[in-house]
């Protein structure tokens, strides 16, 4: 059974910095991609940064571009997501997923973890 934990979130103060972890595990992740989602209160939840298996590519909102870096371990099946200068509009549950590289949709979620930008 795949299983994905996410870590790392927090309150912080505008302009501060944060680090997420994903943890995954319950199967072999060769050649999925990892990604991350925030949903903020009473929106939907929204597409942050993506990453290849390789970590050749990766993909961001424009809204974090610059601001946000992903980047995976494979050897420990870790999934990271670097957030500098936050921002309050940053404010939501962060949650990592992962799907094969060929397939529409994420398969599989981990259950969140809370990030709170004061301005």
């Amino acid at each position: 059974q795949v299983l994905l934990v996410e870590s790392g979130g927090g309150l912080v103060q505008a302009g501060d910095s944060l680090r997420l972890s994903c943890a995954a595990s319950g199967h072999t992740f060769r050649g999925y991609i990892m990604g991350w989602f925030r949903q903020a209160p009473g929106k939907e939840r929204e597409f942050v940064a993506a990453i290849t298996w390789s970590g050749d590519s990766t993909y961001y909102a424009d809204s974090v571009e610059g601001r946000f870096t992903i980047s995976r371990d494979n050897a420990k099946n870790t999934v990271y997501l670097q957030m500098n200068s936050l921002k309050p509009e940053d404010t939501a549950v962060y949650y990592c997923a992962t799907k094969p590289l060929n397939t529409p949709s994420y398969d599989y979620w981990g259950q969140g973890t809370q990030v709170t930008v004061s301005s």
